[in-house]
């Protein structure tokens, strides 16, 4: 067991690049909190606009702690308001008013119907940047159909590429695709800010699909396409674009990773396992040909990673130059020292259990770096306080906003 270190403590003193961003974020689920994240743990006021019944992220639940919302929900406030309610509306449209970005995953033409189109928003307040997120866009045959994850990693061709050839297709056992459109929605966002403060806009609208992102992951695949006509098929952990490459079992049934990826590097493995003949073999003299012949090359590796034990096997593979590392599940992590030492996770504080591992505020700056300044919030924990911020008395049940008088 690695030492300890305290846990990090919230700071709400503590500030980052992005203080004076305020950020209204009504989406829900994944994508939109991994954009807004993004910018609450640089410094972003990031004020998540929920239902009564609240984000459904909070119900994602393990052992009956929302995790998922205390890791998203980091760094945030929350207000409660119900927007069937025209005095919700309302307070809404005055927060608005006061927002940089405003960030809304409805599928496309809801936000119109309630009265909040970008056009309108625009006109109030022009400097703000309207992010709207759906599944497949908010124009297109697509653009009404549902926009989950799980949708658009089939059709972008992901899931295709994933799995081994003689199995079904496999998706992503995680919301990646929200994941890769909330990161690709911050940078869109820090490039519209960036942009208002040059002057070469002012408000605009951000148009993210979760389809596009993930589909720009699979690089050139439609350049070969269109160039060799051929489809690229599933090949499990396997490469078809360079070999050697795979996931091996060692003698102790763990396993490595394993790529050879130059040529260089590739006739160095076939030194390691005591194959140097592979490096004459016309089988195995260029990349391409190692494609080809990939399956010989995997029985030779295969049959050397199963005679060690996997440390004995990483020992060895790295002395001689390899490119070679363990397949980690989360206890691994949890007890290596790079891990550890980089803080990669850290401990925070956390009312519940004392303490609660998160991944650490990514990218690293050198002079502005991002702050832990609050706990993922309690469903309307800040109603009242956002509220007070606009002039506007609190809103009950059956009463309406009101801006505050003057009195003194």
């Amino acid at each position: 067991m690695l030492d300890a270190k305290p846990p990090l403590r919230f700071d709400p003193a503590r500030t980052g690049p992005m203080q004076g961003i305020r950020v209204v974020d009504l989406s829900r689920l994944v994508a939109g909190n991994m954009l807004s994240l993004q910018l609450a743990d640089f410094g972003a006021d990031v004020i998540k606009v929920e239902p009564p019944a609240g984000d459904p992220l909070r119900d994602w639940r393990d052992d009956g702690q929302s995790l998922h919302w205390k890791t998203y929900g980091r760094n945030k406030r929350s207000i409660m308001l119900n927007l069937r309610d025209d005095t919700h509306r309302q307070a809404l449209l005055a927060l608005l008013d006061t927002a940089d970005v405003f960030i809304e995953n409805f599928r496309p033409g809801t936000l119109e119907r309630m009265g909040l189109a970008p056009t309108t928003l625009l006109e109030r307040n022009p400097d703000l940047i309207v992010v709207r997120i759906s599944g497949f866009g908010q124009t297109g045959p697509y653009a009404q159909y549902p926009g989950f994850g799980t949708l658009v990693e089939a059709m972008s061709g992901f899931a295709a590429r994933t799995g081994f050839p003689d199995r079904e297709p496999v998706l992503p056992p995680l919301a990646l695709a929200d994941m890769i459109a909330g990161l690709q929605g911050a940078q869109a966002v820090s490039t519209a800010l960036l942009a208002r403060q040059r002057g070469l806009a002012r408000g605009q609208v951000i148009d993210l699909s979760l389809l596009e992102p993930i589909f720009s992951v699979l690089g050139p695949e439609a350049a070969i396409h269109r160039v060799t006509g051929k489809v690229k098929q599933r090949s499990g952990s396997a490469s078809n674009t360079v070999s050697p490459r795979n996931v091996y079992l060692c003698g102790d049934g763990k396993y490595v990773a394993l790529s050879g990826s130059t040529q260089v590097v590739a006739f160095r493995i076939f030194e390691i396992i005591g194959r140097p003949d592979m490096k004459t073999d016309p089988r195995f003299a260029t990349n391409a040909d190692r494609v080809r012949h990939r399956d010989e090359i995997d029985t030779a590796l295969g049959a050397w990673f199963a005679t060690r034990d996997r440390d004995a096997a990483l020992t060895e593979m790295r002395a001689a130059g390899a490119t070679v590392g363990p397949v980690y599940d989360i206890a691994d992590i949890a007890e290596d020292p790079h891990f550890h030492a980089r803080e990669i996770v850290v401990e925070v504080e956390d009312a519940d259990n004392g303490s609660l591992p998160m991944h650490n505020i990514v990218p690293r700056l050198s002079e502005t770096p991002g702050a832990w300044r609050h706990p993922a919030p309690a469903l309307g924990e800040h109603t009242e306080e956002i509220l007070a911020e606009l002039g506007l008395e609190p809103l009950p049940a059956g009463r309406d906003a009101r801006v505050r008088e003057d009195r003194e």
